[in-house]
């Protein structure tokens, strides 16, 4: 899947609110080794960098579109390209962080217990993701999907992979000392015309939109925009209220 920097950082400071209080409950003073997993631009990257200035630190990224934009962005690490699903980490990392990017790859059942044991004893396994999958923002996207000329492209275009928190607490406890877990719901005030859907264009939205060609597309967008604005209708102050709910885990061994 192709990914726009551009698209992505025009909510950039929503976009770094969950990351910046996951790391908030991080407790290592002082790691050695430090990754960021779905670094994206380096935005989450940055702020690890702040919190630990003397760490080595690298970040890790399936598209070369969102890492030649966390090379231009001067944060000190050292980027890498690589499938997250796939990767094998060659040493074992204090801190492996990851701000919402496991909701795009399945499995999680062994995905994460892998993801941990490149983890060192004492050290911490912590990431974030959007649990927002029944919210109208994407009911609407799968059914505009499933209901036009393009259905049959578009049927499981996306899996939902997010799973409840207590399917995340059985998971890790066995591997982990300490499993904290929590949610929060945000209240996004956006601003503009088709404010979510701009919004959802940078993540979401993108293999429903990857997969069809351009008269489709732009149908199916237009489909897709006209029920995003019964459900999310702008208010008097022309700001529309986007509630966003997010899960957090922090693993500690």
């Amino acid at each position: 899947m192709v990914w726009n920097p551009k698209t992505y950082l025009a909510f950039a400071d929503e976009r770094a609110r969950p990351a910046a209080e996951l790391l908030a409950r991080v407790q290592h003073e002082n790691p050695a080794r430090v990754i960021d997993l779905g670094c994206g631009p380096g935005n989450s990257t940055a702020l690890l960098r702040a919190r630990w200035p003397h760490a080595a630190l690298e970040g890790l990224d399936s598209s070369p579109q969102m890492l030649g934009q966390a090379h231009g962005s001067g944060v000190d690490a050292h980027w890498i390209e690589a499938d997250v699903a796939a990767w094998r980490a060659p040493a074992p990392y204090d801190v492996i962080f990851s701000n919402a990017t496991f909701q795009w790859l399945g499995d999680h059942a062994a995905l994460l217990p892998r993801l941990l044991g490149f983890v060192k004893p004492g050290g911490t396994f912590a990431f974030q993701v959007p649990r927002n999958m029944d919210a109208p923002s994407h009911a609407l996207m799968r059914e505009t999907a499933a209901n036009g000329p393009w259905s049959a492209k578009l049927h499981n275009v996306r899996e939902i992979a997010v799973l409840t928190p207590e399917a995340y607490y059985d998971i890790l406890k066995p591997h982990a000392a300490v499993v904290d877990i929590w949610e929060t719901e945000y209240l996004q005030v956006l601003k503009g015309d088709d404010a979510v859907y701009h919004w959802v264009s940078g993540t979401g939205l993108r293999p429903f939109v990857q997969a069809l060609d351009s008269d489709e597309r732009d149908t199916f967008i237009a489909a897709y925009k006209k029920r995003l604005l019964a459900a999310y209708p702008p208010r008097a102050d022309g700001t529309t209220l986007f509630p966003f709910k997010r899960l957090f885990v922090v693993a500690r061994l």
